[in-house]
C-alpha cells in the first residue's frame, strides 16, 4: 500500500472513484472553487491555496511557503495508506507532483531521493515539480539538499499535451502507471 494518485482538477473525481481514494490534497490558487468528490470525507481534505510560481513578490500571487509545505507533510503523515492518497493541481504537472514527493518522503524518510525522483519520472514524462516546494521541502525534511539535486536530475518534464494522470509509490518497492 502506499500509492499517490496525481492529476489534474478535471479528473479528480473519476480518478478518486477509479482508484477508491478517501483523502485529497488540493494545490489550487487562492479562492479557486471546485467540489471536493464525494468519496473524499471533508476530514481528509486539504487545501492549499497557492499559486504555480517559483519565487515570492510577484504581486497578488502566493507563492508557497514554510507553512504550506509543513501543512502537506503534517497532512501526509496522517494518510493510513490504506487507500490511495489523491494529489492534485490545476494540470497536474507542477504542485501536485512537488507535493506527491514531498509526500512520499513525509511517509517513507528513509528512502532514496534519487531513486525517488526516476519512480515520478517514469510515472509521467510531463511532471515537472515547481522548485519552490522542492526546495522548501528539503529543508523542512532536512534533506540536506538530495532532493533538490534529485529533481533537477530528472530534469524538466515534457510539453504538456494534456491530461495525463499518474500514479506511483510512496516506497520503494512499486511503481504504477
Amino acid at each position: 500500500m502506499g500509492t499517490i494518485v496525481v492529476a489534474p482538477l478535471g479528473k479528480i473525481a473519476e480518478l478518486a472513484v477509479r482508484h477508491r481514494c478517501r483523502e485529497m490534497l488540493s494545490l489550487v490558487a487562492p479562492k479557486q472553487g471546485f467540489h471536493r468528490p464525494a468519496v473524499i470525507a471533508a476530514a481528509r481534505h486539504l487545501i492549499i491555496g497557492i499559486n504555480d510560481i517559483a519565487f515570492a513578490g510577484t504581486g497578488k500571487l502566493v507563492a508557497p511557503g514554510e507553512d504550506h509545505v509543513a501543512a502537506i507533510i503534517g497532512f501526509a503523515r496522517g494518510w493510513d495508506r490504506q487507500a490511495p492518497l489523491l494529489v492534485h493541481c490545476m494540470m497536474g504537472v507542477s504542485r501536485s507532483p512537488a507535493a506527491a514527493l514531498l509526500a512520499a518522503l513525509a511517509v517513507e524518510p528513509d528512502q532514496n531521493e534519487h531513486d525517488l525522483a526516476q519512480r515520478l519520472r517514469r510515472a509521467s514524462v510531463q511532471a515537472t515539480p515547481n522548485a519552490r516546494l522542492i526546495e522548501i521541502g528539503d529543508h523542512v525534511l532536512s534533506r540536506g539538499g538530495r532532493l533538490i539535486a534529485a529533481v533537477k536530475a530528472i530534469g524538466r518534464g515534457a510539453d504538456y499535451v494534456g491530461d495525463s494522470p499518474f500514479a506511483f509509490s510512496a516506497t520503494p518497492e512499486t511503481v504504477r502507471s
